[in-house]
């Protein structure tokens, strides 16, 4: 167990505890996590959050595929190190996770190992590494290329940063096909933030990196840097629609508060309204005062008619 799970910064306790137990059993154990998870005393909400963390980071993967029978079955696969979707499927079928070998200096990687069989194994033909899709995606549109040097980020602030790891994060969640992982989202947040730097929105963004994806999706990060290079927008775009909206701002009306007047009535705080035709009480001080003359005025005419009955009732006088 590498020491990077220990100290991983995204990893809850119970993420770390599930996934140490499940690396410390053996290869030939087959176990549903789940049952993992009870045997090390989590429970079900703490074992989905733990899930959840895993399958995010990129140390769980899962499949479900449908055997004879019209039975469905989930395979599950863990790893010491974070894999994506690409070579969590090369692990699992035993093939070359990228064709040709990818820059920097190479480094050993742990092979995951399965927790649950299915019923029924197909082998995935072998798809395109992500070094290989993004080459691919340069010679798109007329046949031009985009020269990565041309296109790469700028020097960007921090809090620019996170908002771009944030916009990618609310992506991956909405749109299964472009699941990425806390790596990913490391890699490709200064690209989502030159976006940012430029003027575009969270919502640009994300319709830049969900319009006509493909049914099936082999590298999410290899898409997603892909369209972020690829379909960048040019800086005078974006002024020329900040400076729109700032034209709009100063054009709109004024609010509807400005409109409003404060009740000249006794209330515990100030309250506005807005006023008919001068008016300096809210309408409710307007109806209990309404309801006081009322109130008056019948006091005033049943002890009138009191008065008249009292009268009614004494005695005349007799004329001599």
């Amino acid at each position: 167990m590498p020491n990077e799970i220990i100290r991983h910064p995204r990893l809850s306790s119970d993420a770390v505890r599930l996934l140490a137990w499940a690396l410390s059993m053996a290869d030939e154990a087959l176990e549903p996590l789940s049952k993992t998870a009870r045997r090390a005393g989590i429970g079900k909400t703490a074992f989905s959050r733990a899930k959840r963390e895993l399958v995010t980071e990129g140390f769980l993967h899962e499949w479900r595929r449908q055997g004879g029978g019209g039975r469905w079955a989930t395979q599950q696969m863990i790893s010491n190190v974070p894999l994506t979707a690409i070579e969590a499927e090369a692990a699992r079928d035993g093939r070359p996770g990228t064709p040709s070998p990818a820059a920097g200096e190479p480094k050993g990687r742990g092979v995951g190992r399965p927790l649950k069989k299915t019923v029924e194994n197909k082998p995935n033909l072998p798809s395109p590494s992500p070094a290989m899709q993004v080459s691919q995606g340069k010679q798109r549109e007329g046949g031009q290329a985009t020269s990565a040097s041309a296109t790469a980020p700028r020097t960007v602030p921090a809090p620019l940063l996170t908002r771009g790891g944030q916009a990618l994060a609310a992506v991956s969640h909405s749109e299964p096909r472009l699941r990425l992982s806390g790596q990913d989202l490391k890699t490709l947040a200064p690209l989502a933030a030159d976006w940012l730097q430029l003027g575009a929105t969270m919502a640009d963004i994300k319709e830049a990196l969900t319009q006509r994806l493909p049914d099936r999706v082999h590298s999410p990060a290899g898409l997603v840097r892909d369209r972020l290079i690829r379909k960048r927008p040019p800086a005078s775009v974006c002024a020329e629609q900040q400076a729109t909206e700032h034209r709009g701002d100063e054009g709109r009306a004024a609010p509807r508060v400005a409109e409003m007047r404060e009740c000249a009535g006794e209330h515990v705080q100030p309250l506005l309204f807005r006023p008919v035709d001068g008016e300096t009480l809210c309408p409710s001080c307007r109806c209990a005062g309404a309801e006081a003359c009322v109130t008056a005025a019948v006091d005033a005419a049943v002890r009138g008619g009191a008065a008249i009955r009292e009268l009614l009732r004494s005695p005349r006088p007799r004329s001599s």
